[in-house]
């Protein structure tokens, strides 16, 4: 048994119990562990939630980083982030539903450790909003508020989503793209 099976099998419980409903039996069951043989891998729900939480962000940075830092026009970086971001929350539903739902869970400490990483993934979704504003492209009031109103609608897709439903993962994202970055109104002259 690894730590990398005794984290997915974890995530998978978080998902299903939430992490207060969840205990370390339910984890230990989950890897076939007797729950004493589990503490050897792991010292507590805790540290689980908080490598579970690392390794989100980790997955997330290493997929949206090389984005950002590419030559394309903000535009076209956001719509990248945005599928590429719904795809990886979708394909890595259960790590996805850890680190959107329960990061509250971590105790003080813990959370004090996890916030800086949270916000350097953040600050990604600002720099390409940055970008454009100084583009001439993007009219943003505030690019905090904008970064998170957008990462809430896509946060909150995993609350819903199903992959037998009516739109693919990648509809849903160029659905999404299209209404963060043309809006709601019609277009006067002729353009829609």
């Amino acid at each position: 048994m690894t730590r990398d099976e005794i984290l997915e099998a974890a995530a998978q419980v978080f998902r299903r119990k939430g992490f207060h409903g969840a205990s370390m039996q339910d984890i230990a069951e989950a890897v076939h562990l007797q729950k004493a043989s589990l503490y050897h891998h792991v010292s507590s729900k805790q540290e689980i939630l908080l490598a579970l939480l690392d390794r989100a962000l980790d997955l997330l940075f290493e997929c949206l980083e090389p984005l950002t830092r590419s030559p394309a026009p903000a535009p076209e970086k956001l719509r990248q982030m945005i599928l590429t971001y719904l795809r990886t929350l979708t394909d890595e539903i259960d790590l996805a539903a850890v680190l959107l739902l329960e990061h509250r869970s971590l105790e003080p400490e813990l959370r004090n450790r996890h916030i800086p990483k949270r916000d350097r993934f953040e600050q990604l979704w600002r720099e390409v909003l940055e970008q454009g504003k100084t583009e001439g492209v993007f009219v943003v009031a505030d690019v905090p508020l904008t970064a998170r109103a957008i990462l809430g609608i896509l946060n909150w897709t995993i609350t819903w989503y199903r992959s037998d439903g009516a739109f693919s993962v990648q509809q849903i994202g160029e659905m999404y793209a299209d209404l963060l970055l043309n809006g709601l109104l019609k277009r006067t002259g002729g353009q829609e």
